[in-house]
């Protein structure tokens, strides 16, 4: 009997998604792991190996598999992923300040040496072009259509199977960048964009259905890019590639991802930079533009932005109310009926905005609840969330005054944040300082202080 692959999970690492991609083209082309060995002049042993993640490929075994596959040079597009993986041997590296983005190259940099990380990282994020472009996208009735289908069998055409390579990079490229932050993928992100994207984007599709779905893929794509560009504190960097985003959903009639795009990532874009109340009319913007579209979840979650904001505000009914609108849309959403890209919009996700919601007003034991909730769901592997989500929970214990549990939390934020290349992390660790900056005399404090110092210099405040 033959062996049973191996199960591999293409999100779980470059070496997995790697894999999984030549053993979905071996077996396309109907071959065994010995044939196609013998057609590229390696072992069955090495091809079942590097399907397996157990080897990294050679540059000659890929181009040989590429040619024997038919490819059209697939694999070897996917090779740049590989490269950061391949030096540490699957083993996170330390932080360096290549990896710790572009906040950190700042820190290592002469001052008066700018280079093009730092000079992207000061473009400044601009709420004044936010109302144009979210009526741009309310009045768009219907956006341009997608390159007509080209004739079948014209050798650069983009079908479903280029579509399902693309879509399985960006998955992992998503799990990646929720375990590890930005610093570490960002680089291989852009790398894809720049070449198999744009590629993509660049050629016909075979079908009027197949363009609409790239166009929504891409827009993915930027989504993400705009999110790493978060996490690196890149702010207006970040609004650029929302807006090209929101842009391809225009191309491709998605009007239930732009409006999620809209609200959920411009918005709360906004809110990050400090502008409530640009932020509440792109989720407004976006509530009225998608009402007669919008699924349950989704819905709970353009609601979900609108409450953050009147929270900023200060405004405590009328987040209240907009929370009663997320909890009532949410109890009815059926996961299978939702698109995929909202599924992670679940009670445990709620709990988040909530508890967030609560901290801006200034209730920091329902704060605690909620935080509690959401911290008690999520998963181990999303590193960066239950760094920012500890964090939170260690702010409302120091507002509630309870400084020895804010403390014991807040390092456990710290050790959390120390295991990802997020700015955001970074950023929250630093909140938490100013939260018990008032308590700095208690030798709790100035202990958690130089833990911060030895364990996470970055985000180290000195003290005044």
């Amino acid at each position: 009997m033959g062996q049973t692959p191996r199960e591999l999970e293409p999100s779980l690492s470059e070496r997995h998604f790697f894999g999984a991609e030549l053993r979905r083209l071996r077996e396309r082309a109907n071959l065994s792991q010995a044939r196609l060995g013998i057609m590229i002049r390696f072992s069955a042993d090495l091809v079942r190996r590097v399907e397996t993640a157990d080897r990294f490929p050679s540059r000659e075994f890929v181009e040989a598999c590429d040619k024997a596959l038919v490819t059209g040079g697939s694999l070897m597009r996917l090779l740049p992923l590989l490269d950061k993986n391949r030096t540490s041997d699957g083993k996170p590296s330390a932080p360096s300040p290549a990896d710790g983005g572009l906040s950190s190259a700042l820190s290592n940099r002469p001052t008066g040496t700018l280079g093009l990380a730092e000079m992207v990282a000061r473009v400044p994020f601009q709420p004044g072009v936010l109302d144009r472009a979210a009526l741009d996208w309310l009045n768009a009735a219907a956006g341009p259509r997608p390159p007509a289908a080209g004739r079948p069998g014209s050798p650069d055409q983009i079908d479903e199977e280029d579509l399902h390579s693309a879509e399985t990079a960006l998955a992992m490229f998503r799990q990646l960048d929720h375990t590890h932050g930005a610093g570490r993928v960002h680089a291989q992100v852009q790398r894809y964009v720049e070449g198999e994207l744009n590629r993509l984007l660049a050629n016909t599709p075979t079908s009027t259905a197949v363009g609409r779905q790239l166009y929504t893929l891409a827009a993915g794509f930027f989504e993400l890019c705009g999110y790493q560009a978060v996490d690196t504190g890149a702010h207006g960097l970040a609004q650029r590639r929302y807006l090209r985003a929101l842009r391809l959903t225009e191309a491709a009639d998605d009007r239930l991802y732009g409006s999620y795009l809209l609200a959920v990532n411009i918005g709360h874009l906004a809110l990050h930079c400090g502008h409530p109340e640009p932020a509440r009319r792109m989720a407004l913007t976006a509530v009225r533009g998608s009402e007669t579209r919008a699924t349950p979840a989704v819905a709970a979650a353009l609601h979900a932005v609108v409450a953050r904001t009147h929270a900023r505000l200060g405004r405590e009914g009328d987040c209240l109310t907009q929370l009663d609108i997320v909890e009532t849309q949410l109890a009815r959403s059926k996961p299978e009926d939702e698109p995929a890209w909202i599924r992670y919009f679940d009670a445990a996700y709620l709990a988040d905005e909530i508890a967030h919601c609560f901290h801006d007003l200034g209730r920091p034991q329902h704060t605690q609840r909620h935080a509690g909730d959401a911290l008690a769901a999520l998963s181990p592997t999303h590193v960066r969330r239950l760094a920012i989500d500890t964090a939170l929970m260690a702010s409302s214990l120091a507002a509630a005054g309870r400084i020895d549990e804010a403390c014991a939390t807040a390092r456990e934020a710290v050790d959390f944040a120390a295991r990802t290349t997020s700015h955001r992390c970074l950023q929250r660790i630093v909140e938490v300082q100013a939260d018990l900056e008032s308590y700095r005399g208690e030798p709790e404090v100035r202990e958690f202080g130089e833990y911060v110092r030895h364990r996470l210099p970055l985000a180290a405040v000195q003290p005044g």
